[in-house]
């Protein structure tokens, strides 16, 4: 299928590597999944008159949406203080998740011809959708710096640390895209279930409402929810971009031990199934 070494030794056609020939030679090929990412970024833009700005406007389109309807309906202790600026950062680093989410799932499936055409580590694949996904936060960040400033929040120099806490999360969505890859190729079904587990972490992870104000009386519940990934990772956004948000100190310790368990948990069980990818239905 492909090789795995200088000498270009070829695997034997639905044979599984092992996992360090697998890896080393993913790692070798990095650059077709970010070329891939980049030139998949730009076909779907092209067809658009408003091109990269459909990147920020969704984003924007949704915080406005959400904002307009729960700040009339949100009261007491579950309304955050700024909450605007609440807001926009869950929104908007909650988009991220979602992206690589959905797109994992059809990383295989939406690529059925090169799969069956080309001999590569078919990791690539979910890899080169992470990267696009990362590639279209570039101009979403840099527009909510712009909001934030614009709604009154101090620049800090720990508005900077977005970046590496956006690379642990990127870490964590490999996984998932991983692991929804290999599932929708087994079972297409899956992808009809995406849309549901989004919406059901969209509201556990506390993007238009304070977890800690609404949970305040059910501790049970309040550590739960505090071990939610997306919210552990919103949390921490938070903390560096807005000045009167601390997260707890959970989230921090637990959006690293997601990464690591979730790439470790998405590769092995990726990789597992490599030899039935590209096969024929």
């Amino acid at each position: 299928m492909y090789s795995s070494s200088p000498t270009r030794e070829l695997f034997e056609v639905g044979k599984r590597p092992r996992l360090s020939s697998y890896l080393r030679e993913a790692w070798t090929r990095r650059r077709f999944a970010l070329t891939l990412a980049s030139y998949r970024l730009v076909a779907s833009l092209l067809p658009n008159r408003l091109g990269v700005l459909w990147i920020v406007l969704k984003p924007l389109s949704l915080a406005l949406i959400y904002g307009t309807i729960f700040h009339f309906v949100l009261a007491g202790p579950a309304r955050p203080n700024d909450f605007v600026q609440y807001l926009i950062v869950g929104v908007f680093v909650f988009e991220f998740f979602t992206g690589c989410f959905g797109s994992g799932a059809k990383a295989i499936t939406g690529n059925a011809k090169l799969v069956q055409s080309l001999g590569f580590p078919r990791i690539l694949l979910p890899a080169s959708v992470v990267a696009e996904q990362a590639m279209r936060m570039v101009p979403v960040v840099l527009l909510l710096g712009v909001l934030l400033v614009v709604l009154g929040e101090p620049i800090s120099w720990s508005w900077f640390l977005i970046i590496p806490v956006l690379a642990v999360m990127a870490v964590f969505n490999l996984g998932v895209a991983l692991v929804v890859a290999r599932m929708s190729v087994r079972t297409r079904d899956v992808q009809q279930f995406i849309p549901i587990i989004t919406r059901v972490l969209f509201y556990v992870s506390g993007i238009f409402f304070s977890v800690d104000g609404a949970l305040a009386g059910y501790p049970a519940l309040l550590t739960v929810a505090h071990l939610v990934p997306t919210y552990d990772f919103i949390a921490i956004a938070r903390d560096v971009l807005l000045e009167g948000y601390a997260a707890p100190a959970t989230a921090w310790i637990a959006s690293v031990g997601w990464a690591v368990a979730g790439v470790v948990f998405g590769v092995v069980f990726f990789w597992r199934d490599e030899a039935r990818y590209g096969l024929a239905d």
